[in-house]
């Protein structure tokens, strides 16, 4: 099998090929404009190509030159408030990006696309833990181009035929995260902690996040490469944090009392967030392995972790406190 990862020089990109690193059955290629990914992402033997998919040429002849069965599409302009201030941007790289892709597919015989969309789609619904069958009414043009992008997915699936697996993402994080994108509040924090600073966080702490690791999500997308006909699932662990909570946990890694200061909520921001993952276990009988449970303030069960003192070692280096396993 041949696929190409648009973005995949990025942050999701990277776990993707890492556990696509070596397999035999797979031919890789990437397609990354290296504005935040990076070539060091991508292991010898993947073939990296420089390009955006805003040139609409330069998507045509990538597809042009190969024959993919399937496109993970993970290129995107990924930041709510860059969305807020810049609605027009953030369209010609979420949507025509995506349409450009979408066209380069049906004209050259793909025969299914990957999309990462968000929870952003469901804005402020406190329905929760939300299931994909919720009413879309997303907060903030990020939010709008996420699901328009949806819709497009299921129409030309309709018209042509094309197979189109959806993943709604919750907050992602991981290792070679950077500070944007939706799950970066985690890496913001290790950072910070990392070099003794105090945290600023944007309204009173009470929002909610359900946050995944990108490792969880990298399997789902593998795995969902088979399938046929439309899909749309949540990629989430279906547990609630506060970043409070989340705040909490890190002091308990480091083992002192991290300065917090609380500002402004900032526009678009969602109070509440946590998404079922029913269709997830149906779909492709996968949970995620790294799962952080609230009452224990801080340990995380799974094959894969013991806490989110684990993320903050792994994402910094920190020093691991003398309490801590």
């Amino acid at each position: 099998m041949e696929i190409l990862i648009t973005g995949g020089a990025g942050f999701i990109g990277s776990h993707i090929l890492a556990q696509l690193q070596g397999r035999r059955d797979m031919d890789v290629v990437v397609f990354d404009n290296l504005s935040s990914g990076s070539k060091e992402h991508v292991p010898a033997g993947m073939e990296l190509v420089e390009g955006d998919v805003c040139d609409e040429a330069a998507v045509d002849a990538l597809f042009a030159d190969h024959h993919f069965d399937a496109v993970i599409h993970l290129a995107a302009q990924t930041m709510v408030p860059t969305s807020v201030e810049q609605p027009v941007l953030d369209c010609q790289i979420n949507l025509e990006g995506v349409l450009h892709v979408l066209e380069a597919c049906r004209i050259h015989g793909t025969g299914h696309i990957l999309f990462s969309s968000s929870a952003a789609v469901y804005g402020d619904n406190l329905h929760i833990p939300l299931k994909e069958t919720e009413r879309l009414v997303p907060t903030s043009p990020y939010g709008i181009t996420k699901m328009t992008t949806e819709h497009y997915l299921r129409v030309y699936h309709e018209l042509y035929g094309m197979d189109a697996t959806v993943f709604r993402f919750a907050n992602v994080y991981g290792e070679r995260q950077g500070e944007k994108g939706e799950g970066g509040v985690v890496s913001i924090f290790c950072k910070l902690l990392s070099q003794r600073q105090g945290i600023t966080v944007f309204g009173d702490g009470n929002q909610t996040r359900d946050f995944v690791y990108a490792g969880d999500i990298a399997q789902a997308i593998i795995r969902a490469l088979p399938l046929k006909g439309y899909h749309t699932m949540n990629v989430s662990t279906g547990q609630e944090t506060s970043i409070n909570d989340l705040i909490r946990s890190f002091e308990k890694a480091v083992g002192y009392t991290v300065p917090v200061q609380y500002t402004a909520p900032r526009t678009g921001d969602i109070l509440r967030s946590v998404l079922s993952n029913e269709a997830l276990k149906r779909d492709l009988g996968f949970v995620p392995q790294w799962i952080w449970k609230k009452e224990s303030v801080g340990p995380m069960t799974g094959t894969a972790a013991n806490g989110w003192s684990k993320a903050l070692f792994a994402l910094t280096g920190f020093p691991k406190h003398d309490t801590m396993n």
